[in-house]
């Protein structure tokens, strides 16, 4: 049942995902969509961090699910970085269309480290989370020094 879920997962993913920018109507409509991939993504990861540095009581149901949804949401809103989505007031700096490649390069590395958080939450051993934690926000703090604003 697991698999089949995570093949439903990947499968939504990349509906969603490889259209989606020819489904915005605005630029201002390709702003929320990533914002609100980036906003559920964040939600899940804290949660998840929140318990690696004992904030949040562990649980291991919790973190393995709130960092498998981290690690859906983790492929979603780069489609909404798109050509023509500069302009709409964001914190995205403009440095992503001037230097798309580093950006994309920043972008999957995230996603690689939110998989490996998936799987590190998925085991339940609290020490390799907190490791994975630590390279995931290693990876999300670089982007966001690089490509967004304060």
């Amino acid at each position: 049942m697991k698999k089949y879920t995570a093949c439903l997962l990947a499968v939504t993913a990349f509906t969603l995902a490889a259209p989606a920018s020819a489904q915005f109507a605005k630029a201002e409509d390709a702003v929320k969509y990533r914002q609100s991939a980036m906003f559920v993504m964040q939600q899940n990861f804290g949660r998840v961090a929140g318990m690696a540095a004992g904030k949040i009581p562990f649980d291991a149901k919790v973190a393995g699910d709130s960092a498998a949804v981290a690690e859906f949401m983790s492929k979603l809103p780069w489609a909404g970085f798109g050509p023509g989505t500069d302009k709409p007031e964001s914190k995205a700096k403009p440095e992503i269309w001037a230097n798309k490649a580093k950006f994309d390069d920043n972008a999957r590395k995230m996603e690689a480290e939110m998989a490996k958080l998936a799987v590190a939450a998925k085991s339940g051993n609290l020490d390799s989370i907190k490791v994975a934690v630590s390279a995931t926000g290693g990876a999300c703090k670089s982007c966001h020094d690089d490509f967004r604003a304060k």
